[in-house]
């Protein structure tokens, strides 16, 4: 079967990525990249492109009805810390937008939907060591339980209507090619650049908060990986959980000290972040991903650091 793909948030840390690889994949003409903004990169150049707003339900069902996409990467959401600001609006988007994607990938017969959740819709109840696929999941920020939301309605949709969605619980996520997106593991992102530039970063997380975190070349090869396996592989219809590496703020320093020895951290005594922070796992169990469809991690926390500062060099 040949394949349309449209990937809606085109333009986030995941999407920038996801859309070149994909494209690597399936060919350029194969992929439509799409977001509510003008990109500023190669992306607006080097395929298809549509201004997409998830919450405009007429303009959504155009673009369905122009491409009759076989595969859909929904990606547009309202991170944590962002969606704390705005808490209406974050549900709106993250809640609104899914029903409209579900609704019309049903209506157009969409092979395969991805849709991907977070480690944010655990709560303070849930294990915070080694959190298993199920336990008690009590989120106490927007993000978190618009995601744990839509996780039902994900299998929802699979249930009632037949729609093959995947998903997967993403940690914090590391990238070197896009900007962050309001979340509360971006100190991970930021440090490396402030280490590269200023030779100093302020966290605004304590040293010794350890949260799941994964490299983006991980987590995008998982996304293909989730979506390329057969479907009678996939037994979890809300998300899977998916590990990557624990870690703290004082930890990843060391390591940048490794590479950047006059390198110094610094901590942000009080901010918002920490209370979210605080009250998500510190590791995860993503058995369920390597029995079911081959998960496997490869980029630890030294190999990390390495890649993410020899490519941002580049770049900065």
């Amino acid at each position: 079967m040949s394949e349309k793909i449209l990937v809606i948030g085109a333009n986030g840390q995941i999407g920038t990525e996801l859309v070149v690889a994909l494209r690597g994949i399936h060919g350029v003409d194969k992929v439509v990249a799409s977001d509510i903004n003008n990109p500023t990169y190669a992306i607006r150049n080097s395929g298809p492109y549509e201004l997409v707003n998830v919450l405009d339900k007429d303009n959504l069902h155009h673009i369905f009805d122009k491409y009759r996409p076989t595969q859909v990467y929904l990606l547009a959401a309202i991170l944590s810390a962002v969606g704390e600001q705005k808490p209406k609006m974050a549900w709106d988007l993250n809640m609104t937008g899914l029903i409209h994607v579900l609704d019309f990938a049903v209506e157009f017969k969409t092979a395969k939907v991805f849709w991907p959740s977070s480690i944010a819709v655990f709560g303070p109840h849930s294990p915070q060591f080694n959190t298993p696929q199920y336990c008690v999941m009590d989120p106490n920020t927007v993000y978190g339980f618009s995601k744990l939301a839509g996780e039902r309605w994900a299998e929802y949709y699979f249930v009632k209507h037949g729609l093959d969605i995947r998903s997967i619980r993403y940690p914090g996520l590391i990238g070197w090619k896009a900007s962050p997106g309001g979340g509360t593991t971006d100190y991970a992102v930021h440090i490396f650049h402030e280490a590269l530039k200023k030779g100093k970063y302020e966290s605004f997380l304590s040293a010794d908060t350890a949260l799941p975190m994964m490299y983006m070349e991980d987590a995008i090869r998982a996304t293909i990986n989730l979506m390329d396996a057969p479907a009678e592989q996939i037994k979890i219809r809300s998300s899977y959980n998916l590990a990557g590496i624990s870690f703290t703020p004082a930890q990843l320093a060391d390591e940048i000290k490794k590479h950047i020895p006059s390198f110094e951290m610094g901590y942000v005594n009080t901010d918002p972040r920490q209370a979210i922070a605080d009250s998500w796992p510190k590791s995860i169990d993503d058995s369920s991903a390597r029995q079911d469809w081959g998960w496997k991690l490869e980029y630890d926390l030294p190999k990390m650091t390495a890649d993410m500062l020899e490519n941002l060099k580049k770049v900065l």
